[in-house]
């Protein structure tokens, strides 16, 4: 009989009460989680970078670029943008009114400078002209007058007979300053018989006597009058005049006879100078100085006194300023008149032309006439950092390129670089003016990028730019850190060095001192370095 085992259940002990199971807010699990994933990762990374093995070593390596140092040329460059101009434009404008007579420019003519550009109806201006040349010479005429009157002088040579006025005396016009008289020729009117001085002639020789000492001299007979006088006794006669050169002592008290040729008067007479006059003062004045005595023997034009003092010298500083203020509206004049005519200031072309002949132009408000450009060359101003105007110095080479003109290279020459910096926000930039001779289809207004060619250095001992940290610090790469293709293997092993710096062309720097050539260098590749490396 099979046996049967009884299965009774078995008694379980009763359960405590359990209290209430905390449980955190969502949120903070979250942040408690974030927490805990970033101490991993910070662990890692620990790890990875300093407590790694050989292949985390390779990892680092694999971050950093090497290249060996080596000579190459280098030029320094300098690069920038801007617009090409024509090296001069000139708007042709006018501030006067008038009809426009002449306009022979047009658009695409070559002008030289001095050429005629238009021509403005000038008539009102050249009467302007001549009223004020009439007024210059109304007031030189009245300034020299005075000047002259200041000297009072004889109009023809003779001999001084009477001085009139002595020194300090005041005079006025009209007072006689001294007589002159021309005594070298003496003049003897006599009266012949009407008859006989129809026989004598002029130039014929005469036989003159002094009354008194009878003394006999040569005359010539000057003149014979054809009009009949009655003379002594009822008798008609004629005036005829004998010359005598004056021996010395005859005076005009002298009376004397003649014959001429065979003919005699029928009478004395007196001898006369042959030029006597009485010099005047013309002006005011005080005679400062007397010039000459009786007995003087004077020259056409001699002056024989001076006229001055305060009152004079006033008269004649005001005509002086007269002529000098006629000479200004003179000029004036002649400027406004030759304003009329508008001359090409410069050498080039026409580019623009808004005024034809037969159009009436109004000053100032008649715009711009024409536009000329001096196209002989073309100009850029191209603005330059203040860390690069140093490298920038006139007569660089330049080459310049355009979006427009794509494929083509044009040069240039830094023909100034000015002083004269513009600062924005912190940073100064001057301005450097490059002159391009030969342009070819380049045209003013076009946009230009230029690049500036400064100091070039034949064989330098370089290293690439992104090699040198810190302005003079690069990392030395020993023989026991470089693999045999070349790469770097520990980065533990590199050396700091600070070097000394040339120039640089913004690819490659030189290298002065600290580094050899066949040296190897060492910088962190910027696109693969991890972060933080």
């Amino acid at each position: 009989m099979e046996a049967t085992q009884a299965t009774t259940p078995a008694v379980q002990a009763p359960r405590k009460k359990e209290g209430p199971v905390f449980q955190a807010p969502k949120k903070r699990k979250k942040w408690l989680r974030g927490l805990a994933v970033l101490l991993v990762l910070a662990l890692a990374a620990y790890w990875f970078l300093f407590r790694g093995n050989g292949a985390n070593d390779g990892g680092m390596a694999s971050a950093y670029l090497t290249e060996a140092v080596q000579r190459r040329d280098l030029t320094v460059t300098v690069e920038g943008t801007g617009t090409v101009q024509a090296i001069q434009t000139y708007q042709v404008g006018t501030l006067i009114s008038g009809e426009v007579l002449e306009a022979p420019l047009e658009v695409g003519d070559r002008v030289e400078k001095g050429d005629l550009l238009y021509r403005i109806d000038p008539s009102k201006a050249q009467t302007a002209l001549q009223q004020a040349q009439l007024s210059l010479r109304q007031a030189q005429l009245s300034y020299d007058e005075l000047s002259a009157a200041l000297t009072p002088s004889a109009s023809a040579a003779g001999v001084v007979q009477q001085v009139h006025v002595r020194k300090g005396n005041l005079v006025s016009p009209g007072t006689a300053i001294a007589d002159i008289a021309d005594t070298s020729t003496l003049t003897l009117t006599l009266p012949f018989l009407s008859a006989d001085a129809q026989k004598l002639s002029p130039g014929q020789s005469a036989q003159v006597t002094l009354s008194g000492t009878l003394e006999t001299l040569p005359g010539t007979v000057e003149s014979v009058s054809s009009a009949d006088l009655v003379g002594a006794g009822g008798t008609l006669v004629r005036q005829v005049k004998i010359r005598v050169s004056n021996p010395g002592a005859l005076t005009s008290a002298d009376t004397a006879t003649a014959v001429a040729g065979d003919v005699p008067c029928a009478g004395s007479g007196h001898f006369e100078e042959n030029m006597r006059q009485t010099v005047v003062a013309q002006t005011s004045g005080e005679v400062t100085d007397v010039l000459v005595t009786a007995g003087s023997r004077v020259s056409a034009g001699s002056a024989l006194a001076t006229l001055g003092g305060s009152a004079v010298h006033t008269s004649l500083e005001s005509a002086s300023i007269a002529v000098e203020n006629a000479r200004l509206t003179c000029q004036q004049a002649q400027e406004a008149l030759d304003s009329y005519t508008i001359t090409a200031p410069i050498s080039g072309t026409v580019i623009e032309k808004n005024v034809k002949a037969g159009d009436k132009v109004d000053g100032i408000d008649s715009g711009t006439l024409a536009v000329l450009y001096d196209l002989s060359c073309l100009t850029l101003q191209m603005n330059v950092s203040e860390l690069d105007i140093g490298k920038v110095r006139e007569g660089q080479q330049v080459e310049i390129t355009a979006d427009a003109l794509p494929g083509q290279t044009f040069r240039g020459v830094v023909d100034r670089v000015s002083i004269n910096g513009a600062t924005t926000n912190g940073f100064t930039t001057y301005p450097a003016t490059i002159r391009v001779e030969e342009y070819g289809d380049l045209k003013p207004g076009m946009n230009v990028s230029a690049v500036i060619l400064g100091d070039a250095v034949s064989g330098a001992l370089t290293v690439p730019v992104s090699a040198v940290s810190r302005g003079n610090k690069v990392l030395a790469v020993p023989a026991g850190a470089l693999g045999e293709n070349g790469t770097l293997t520990d980065p533990a092993q590199l050396e700091e060095r600070t070097v000394t710096l040339g120039v640089s062309d913004g690819a490659y720097i030189q290298i002065t001192g600290g580094l050899e050539e066949g040296d190897t260098v060492a910088y962190l590749d910027t696109e693969t370095a991890p972060a933080g490396g």
